[in-house]
């Protein structure tokens, strides 16, 4: 690999052209379902994150950054699009059940949806592809099926990316993925996207890229070696005499701490995998000339699905409509432009990669594309951008017991608006970033006029809304919710307490990871 590097720089050389009269490279890395505070740079004692952390380090931290949705096609629809959810239209997880399809006991009927990326749209890839980029994609992608794949929207190479949310296979093989070939038995998902990714930049290096590493990880099925689970069950802390994992809040229990010893052991390989991909940006000499992107589409799972996760301080996790579920890990390293240990609070989302990635390029805005996405430049380079209002939109419900509501931030304050019974929230994230306290009773004019401004925006962008669902029973959300105060409680409290058992084993083999 070393090899290839120099010979590929030394005929840069040759051809007198300098590094600087190039265009820069792109790195975008996706991580999936990863919280704010699943690394250790964010505060994490448990999780380590070394490559992720210099990542960080290494030009700006955003620490307000944030996904433009609480569930992953979304939010991965914005990035790609440089649109709010309500406006691209792609505002749950890609095959979701919506209307009279939805069969549980809940008062409205989730909102229809689009079910893949709007090929009306200029994606960000097709967009780089115009200006001269070679374009990769390796990962998830959960944006579509047969004619809606990464080659559809921009991409000349896809690696693994399908229409599945979670790899059917799991992250060892076999990995069952249409557009990925297995692997020696044992290999790490994980480690496989980062070394294709590796592999691309090496071949193409003599030429300005875009490549996405969209990692699967840290999504269900939960999953790693048993090397990494023995060092994280021995690292784990201890809890005090009484004390429980998961707090009921709300609709479901959420956890409380960080000490799954197997979810610690996908955030060790995925931060593995990111190490790789740096090194190799190092080795081939492209640190200086790339724009290296890292973030996640939504928060972590403190609730539903595998509960893996705690939040904290934040409020609540993925799919949930505080800020556990929308706060993300948000960096940028361009050593052209970013200085190493910024940082920056002005808050930023998703749909802000578009329009930076082309000033960064130095490639023309597409302001009639990225509508709500604005350029970050001026933030990287130390200076200001305009305050803006930020909207979200989840007409829906999920598996981790968030409720159909729209969000609007502007400034400090940030309103929760249910679809359900039409009632609003109101916190000060400046003095309560935890969101504890509900202000809208002491604020009404305040709590009136930004549901007015919100509901407003949602109808000049044709947001889609649910609706009474005549098929509810409040007594059957009775016995639901009594279910998951008791029993399921109480199951979640000894499955994940038994993770840390030594004699505890989750199959045969390890998921093909080692054999016994």
């Amino acid at each position: 690999m070393r090899y290839l590097c120099l010979l590929a720089m030394l005929l840069v050389v040759m051809s007198g052209v300098s590094a600087s009269q190039k265009k820069p490279n792109v790195v975008l890395i996706l991580v999936d379902d990863m919280g704010l505070h699943d690394l250790s740079v964010e505060g994490s004692t448990f999780y380590r994150s070394p490559n992720i952390d210099r990542l960080a380090k290494g030009g700006m931290r955003f620490t307000q950054g944030y996904a433009t949705c609480r569930v992953c096609s979304p939010s991965r629809a914005s990035i790609q699009t440089g649109k709010f959810t309500a406006r691209h239209g792609v505002t749950n997880w890609i095959g979701a059940r919506s209307g009279m399809e939805w069969k549980r006991e809940d008062p409205v009927l989730p909102a229809d949806y689009r079910h893949a990326l709007p090929s009306e749209d200029v994606s960000l890839p097709e967009a780089l592809q115009e200006g001269g980029y070679r374009t990769f994609f390796a990962g998830k992608w959960h944006l579509g099926g047969e004619g809606s794949l990464p080659t559809d929207h921009g991409f000349e190479i896809n690696i693994a990316g399908h229409h599945r949310g979670s790899p059917p296979g799991g992250f060892f093989p076999p990995y069952k993925n249409p557009w990925l070939e297995d692997g020696p038995a044992g290999e790490s998902l994980t480690m496989r996207l980062a070394q294709e990714t590796s592999k691309f930049i090496e071949t193409h290096q003599e030429e300005p890229f875009f490549a996405m590493l969209s990692f699967y990880a840290v999504h269900a099925p939960v999953q790693t070696s048993k090397e990494l689970w023995q060092k994280y069950r021995e690292a784990a802390p201890v809890l005090p005499a009484g004390q429980r994992r998961f707090k009921i809040d709300r609709t479901l229990p959420v956890r409380q701490v960080q000490d799954n010893p197997v979810y610690a052991g996908m955030v060790e390989t995925t931060d593995q995998a990111v190490g790789r991909v740096l090194d190799t940006l190092e080795s081939c000499g492209l640190k200086d000339s790339t724009i290296v992107i890292f973030t996640s589409d939504n928060g972590g799972v403190s609730s539903g699905d595998a509960y893996a996760t705690s939040n904290l301080p934040l409020r609540g996790g993925k799919g949930r409509q505080w800020e556990g579920g929308i706060r993300e890990p948000y960096y940028i390293r361009y050593p052209e432009v970013t200085k190493p240990g910024a940082e920056c609070s002005v808050p930023v989302t998703g749909a802000d990669f578009y329009p930076t990635i082309l000033e960064l390029c130095g490639l023309p805005q597409r302001p009639e594309q990225h509508v709500d996405g604005v350029s970050l430049v001026p933030l990287l380079e130390g200076g200001s951008i305009p305050e803006r209002p930020l909207y979200w939109h989840y007409p829906h419900y999920d598996n981790q017991g968030g409720e159909p509501s729209s969000l609007l931030r502007v400034g400090q304050w940030k309103l929760i608006h249910y679809h359900e019974d039409g009632r609003d929230e109101l916190y000060r994230l400046s003095t309560d970033p935890h969101e504890q306290s509900d202000l809208s009773r002491s604020f009404p004019a305040r709590t009136k006029a930004m549901a007015e401004q919100l509901q407003d925006w949602l109808v000049s962008v044709g947001a889609k809304f649910p609706i009474p669902d005549p098929r509810y029973d409040p007594m059957k959300t009775e016995a639901k919710f009594l279910r998951i105060q008791t029993s399921l409680w109480q199951q979640l409290e000894k499955k994940h307490e038994a993770m840390l058992d030594p004699n505890w084993k989750p199959n045969a083999n390890w998921w093909g990871s080692t054999v016994d």
